[in-house]
């Protein structure tokens, strides 16, 4: 038997962020889901999915994160 799907209120509960944030990354077209009628349904096999996609690895988000700081304090960064 297949999973249930997540409402908007079931999926800011799982991500731990408020429902408006979900509207907000649907309105970007930043999340997986699909609607029934009105109404937004998420697959949680395709959030876990979309959560591994995004991951972003500690040397490659230190890199972006130290690279921003720089543009920010007018600086080249050293990659």
């Amino acid at each position: 038997m297949t999973e249930p799907t997540l409402t908007i209120k079931d999926l800011a509960r799982y991500l731990n962020v408020t429902e408006r944030t979900i509207y907000n990354l649907l309105d970007r077209g930043k999340l997986p889901g699909f609607k029934v009628g009105s109404n937004w349904r998420f697959r949680k096999e395709d959030i876990d999915k979309w959560i591994e996609d995004g991951k972003v690895t500690e040397n490659k988000g230190a890199r972006k994160f130290r690279a921003a700081s720089a543009r920010k304090a007018g600086r080249k960064s050293s990659k």
